[in-house]
């Protein structure tokens, strides 16, 4: 497996990666037309190529055989999308194809995210994950992440709840 950081010609394969995981994560629980409305929205080739672009976020392909199978976008200071804390790491995403659960894809994107924390000198490492996600809950604790909030995520027209987790360093 090669973890490599994505450059502006990965654009199409990380919309590609980025709606077919999500959907494979959420579909089951979510109606048709909320997921629809929440792909074509939030993996839009503009709005990914607009966080690409940012210098305070960064992108990395999880590969294995030259295919990729898997994802990680971190983000800094401002990029963050809740505690703009410039003495943390927001894992804004790790998504693996469901294909590839159980083959320590995941596992390699985050110690990814972790080196890049450390690389950086940040004081933790922190992420929003779905309460209803319990394999994503169970792999966030496994790894020593503690709940310390909660905020709301907007999917189509449903308003859920994200368990905030955060990781000392």
């Amino acid at each position: 497996m090669i973890i490599r950081a994505i450059t502006h010609s990965d654009l199409i394969p990380l919309q590609a990666i980025s709606r077919q995981t999500f959907f494979e994560t959420f579909a089951d629980s979510n109606s048709e037309e909320n997921m629809t409305k929440y792909l074509d929205t939030a993996y839009a080739a503009e709005k990914l190529s607009l966080e690409m672009a940012s210098p305070s976020s960064e992108f990395y392909f999880a590969e294995i055989d030259g295919k990729v199978v898997g994802y990680l976008k971190v983000n800094f200071g401002v990029a963050q999308t809740e505690l703009k804390d410039n003495s943390a790491l927001e894992i804004e995403r790790i998504y693996v194809l469901k294909e590839f659960h159980g083959a320590k894809v995941g596992q390699a994107l985050y110690q990814k995210a972790l080196e890049i924390a450390k690389s950086h000198n940040v004081n933790y490492l922190w992420l929003g994950v779905w309460e209803e996600n319990h394999r994503a809950l169970s792999f966030y604790k496994k790894n020593g992440f503690v709940e310390f909030d909660k905020h709301l995520f907007t999917l189509g027209e449903d308003t859920q709840t994200d368990l905030m987790m955060k990781l000392m360093l």
